[in-house]
């Protein structure tokens, strides 16, 4: 199976590298190089697009023409017509494409998706860290995550609105509420999503920040039955069901999750079975938080900034 991957960046590398190890041939092209050279789409079986947020439909428009199927990373889109747009081009292979939402192969979440969770009346979702820690030979105004047009905390780090409405479909975003720099207009680096049900189900807030001294990746349900305390950076798991705490062990290696999604998207590509994962994120199943993450951003209201050297 020969797949093209596009995008040359960390996760574009990642990619790459973990196809390999399942035993794909991979061209492994960077977008400007792709962009000035388009390949021979004949060529392949399916597209890995791992460009910058902001340059989506040209990558996934070369591979509608040519009728393959795509693994898109995370964000989808953040306008409205863009989303639009590729959701038409990818309609004829969005049940063999994938979204890049690796958090759903977490054993945290899907310990979660398999709970009964009828009961839940407030839920909380966190993540945060210090952008400048982020990785090292970077720097944060010179990436995408700089630029008003597909920057920012919230594209950055929709995994936790993705596991939201993965948990408890049918949420709908209310107040967005930004912090932002003089330096970056646009750009937000901190973000509170608070979401309503439409019907039954509870009221949930995402948070999400480029600000925290230490990395942060936190859930905390609430509900009549069970009360839910996950820290899933330190991978501390806390359920208490009647009252009585249970410490649960979900053994967790990160790169993993990237493997197993791959090895998903592999699958599709070749008409094979995929994996038990209860909340696949195939491109037509995942539509929903794509559009959510859509409806958040064009919802944003920057309320404050924050001050600090980001240059």
């Amino acid at each position: 199976m020969r797949i093209l991957v596009i995008g040359d960046g960390s996760i574009g590398r990642r990619h790459a590298a973990n196809l390999v190890d399942l035993g794909a041939e991979v061209a492994h092209r960077p977008w400007r190089g792709f962009a000035e050279d388009e390949p021979d789409g004949a060529g392949f079986d399916g597209v890995v697009i791992a460009t910058a947020t902001d340059v989506r439909l040209a990558p996934i428009a070369f591979a509608a023409r040519h009728g393959l199927p795509v693994y898109v990373e995370k964000p989808l889109a953040f306008d409205a017509a863009t989303l639009a747009a590729i959701e038409e081009m990818t309609r004829p292979v969005a049940a063999r494409s994938m979204l890049g939402y690796m958090m759903r192969y977490h054993p945290a979440f899907r310990h979660l998706v398999a709970m009964d969770l009828g009961d839940i009346y407030r839920a909380r979702f966190e993540i945060g860290h210090d952008v400048r820690k982020w990785r090292q030979n970077w720097t944060f105004a010179d990436s995408y995550a700089a630029r008003a047009p597909g920057g920012g905390v919230l594209l950055d780090l929709c995994h936790e609105l993705d596991m939201a409405q993965a948990l408890f479909p049918g949420l709908v975003a209310g107040a967005v509420a930004c912090l932002g720099h003089e330096d970056f207009p646009g750009v937000d680096f901190s973000t509170e999503i608070t979401l309503t049900p439409a019907g039954a189900g509870p009221v949930a807030t995402v948070a999400m920040d480029y600000l925290s001294p230490v990395f942060l990746r936190r859930l905390a349900l609430r509900g009549t039955r069970h009360t839910v305390e996950f820290d899933l950076h330190s991978e501390h798991y806390l359920i208490a069901r009647d009252g009585e705490w249970e410490q649960l062990s979900l053994p967790f290696e990160r790169n993993e999750m990237f493997l197993a999604a791959m090895r998903d998207f592999l699958a599709l590509v070749g008409g094979a079975p995929v994996s038990d994962v209860e909340r696949l994120p195939r491109l037509d199943l995942a539509l929903p938080s794509a559009r959510a993450v859509v409806e958040a951003w064009q919802a944003r209201s920057f309320v404050g900034r924050i001050e600090g050297d980001y240059a």
